[in-house]
This record gives structure tokens, C-alpha cells and sequence, in this order.
């Protein structure tokens, strides 16, 4: 079995039920805190096109950063929105899941069970 990555932000509720899930699977992996270890374009591109995700199916639209950029008044395309995505992390939905060749949004927490 391929190692299971999550990355996502500690305080995050949804997170954290993640990550909880994940240990009582008692399979290992490794938490990555995408504010502390800041994806890179290159990075965050290749684990959306895992996942099947386009930029504009992770972006949080109800955040104040996205507000306050006026993003959603702009018609930006996905090389655009991965730049603002790897500057500002706020507007990435987490947790995102990695395991070998797969990613998953695991919005709910529970959606996880798929990759396990």
C-alpha cells in the first residue's frame, strides 16, 4: 500500500475529524500543515489533476481573503488561481488526501475511507 499524506490546517474542525480518522485506521502517515510547508504551484497542480479537481473545485469562496481579493469579479484561469492559492492558503478547501497515484477533497472527514 502506498503512504497516505494529509494536508490540511490543524485548526480546522474538519481536519482534525480527518486526521483522527486516520489514526484509529491504524495505518500510518504523514500530516503535512500546508501554512507551516506552503505548497508550490508545481506541487498543488499535480495533486488537484490526482484528484480530478479543478482549481476553481477547491476554492473557498466564502473566505475573507477571497472577498477582499475580489475574486469572485474576476475571471481568472487555473494557472491564475493556483498563483493566488500558493500565496495565500486560506483559499485552498482542506483536507486534501494523498495516497500513491490518488488525491481526495475529504470534505466530509469520513469521505477519507475511500483511500484507506
Amino acid at each position: 500500500m502506498a503512504d497516505i499524506t494529509i494536508y490540511h490546517k490543524p485548526t480546522c474542525t474538519t481536519c482534525r475529524q480527518a486526521v483522527q480518522l486516520l489514526k484509529e485506521s491504524g495505518q500510518s502517515f504523514t500530516a503535512i500543515n500546508y501554512y507551516e510547508r506552503s505548497f508550490t504551484k508545481a506541487q498543488l497542480k499535480a495533486l488537484l489533476k490526482k484528484a480530478d479537481l479543478s482549481p476553481r473545485d477547491v476554492l473557498r469562496t466564502k473566505e475573507e481573503i477571497y472577498q477582499e481579493l475580489g475574486l469572485g469579479k474576476k475571471q481568472l484561469s487555473d494557472d491564475q488561481l493556483l498563483d493566488m492559492m500558493v500565496q495565500h492558503p486560506d483559499l485552498i478547501q482542506r483536507p486534501i488526501v494523498e495516497r500513491g497515484d490518488q488525491a481526495m477533497l475529504a470534505r466530509p472527514a469520513d469521505s477519507i475511507k475511500k483511500l484507506l
